[in-house]
């Protein structure tokens, strides 16, 4: 069952053939709970999830059911089909998965409220046990929640509608619902956040800022002064100048190959492109040459 604190939204590992490396995925998620995550979300938009098949997210989450770590592993679906996602919710249930992450129906324009609220109303009526954080998205999904949205979601199936990621940021400032997580999709707006009242961040960029995010909660949580942030906020704004999912794997392959695979029509950075994220990085003290080293 999630809760407060620093999640990522976890990369997948990509074999050469194009096929999901499961092992590879799990470890690096491993890792990351390893330098402060609390958790992690497979099959979110930095996992790729809209170009991985259901055949390969269902022996993804039937191997790691037995993980030592299952309690902080978390599922997205990045499926528009309505019934691909009951399909996949309902699979994943049987393994003992219940709070899943769930953006609305991307790629057809002009997404309503009313369309919005029936696509999980007809996943509930599915799923009635389901735990469902929102994934407020607009830039992928075309459509951006409004307070008014969420709460009527929240008031019609409260036991169901458990929080919310909030990526467009319209949100995580303003909505205040009791027992309701709220995550900003960033770590730039971590600790204002927090300030705000909200549970955390769940963010692409924590599969390597894990330490630094995992810092600034710990201090904001213990009433210590923060010594980390300017730095985090300042890394996020690096990653933000790039196509976040190519700037990662470009990042992590300098450290180990199995990075390089990405799935079109993804690319990594050129080397042109890779140079400026390290320098910049590298002026902010987050990477060196020591720990790129393989």
């Amino acid at each position: 069952m999630i809760k407060k604190g620093i999640y990522a939204a976890s990369l997948s590992v990509i074999n050469q053939d194009g096929t999901l490396n499961i092992d590879g995925t799990v470890n690096h998620a491993v890792d990351g709970i390893k330098n402060g995550l609390h958790g992690v979300f497979f099959f979110g938009s930095t996992g790729q999830s809209q170009l991985i098949s259901i055949k390969e997210k269902k022996e993804f989450i039937s191997k790691i059911a037995s993980h030592k770590l299952k309690n902080q592993f978390f599922l997205g679906t990045g499926n528009n089909s309505l019934n691909e996602n009951i399909d996949l919710i309902k699979y994943a249930m049987e393994y003992g998965f219940s709070d899943f992450l769930i953006m609305p129906p991307a790629y057809y324009k002009g997404n309503t409220d009313e369309g919005v609220f029936e696509f999980y109303k007809k996943l509930i009526k599915n799923l009635p046990k389901v735990r469902i954080i929102l994934y407020n998205f607009e830039k992928l999904s075309g459509y951006k929640f409004s307070i008014d949205a969420v709460k009527r979601l929240v008031q019609s199936y409260p036991k169901n509608i458990i929080g919310c990621k909030d990526s467009s940021y319209n949100l995580f400032e303003k909505l205040k619902l009791p027992d309701f997580l709220m995550f900003p999709g960033t770590e730039a707006k971590l600790l204002n956040g927090l300030e705000h009242g909200c549970s955390g961040c769940i963010s692409a960029i924590t599969n390597v800022t894990h330490s630094l995010a995992r810092k600034v909660f710990d201090d904001f949580e213990n009433k210590k002064t923060q010594t980390k942030n300017d730095q985090l906020i300042a890394v996020r704004e690096v990653f933000d100048r790039f196509n976040m999912i190519s700037a990662l794997h470009s990042l992590l392959s300098l450290k180990d190959d199995k990075f390089k695979n990405i799935l079109p029509p993804l690319v990594l950075l050129s080397e042109e492109k890779k140079k400026e994220l390290i320098e910049k990085l590298s002026n902010l003290k987050f990477v060196n040459e020591k720990n790129l080293a393989a």
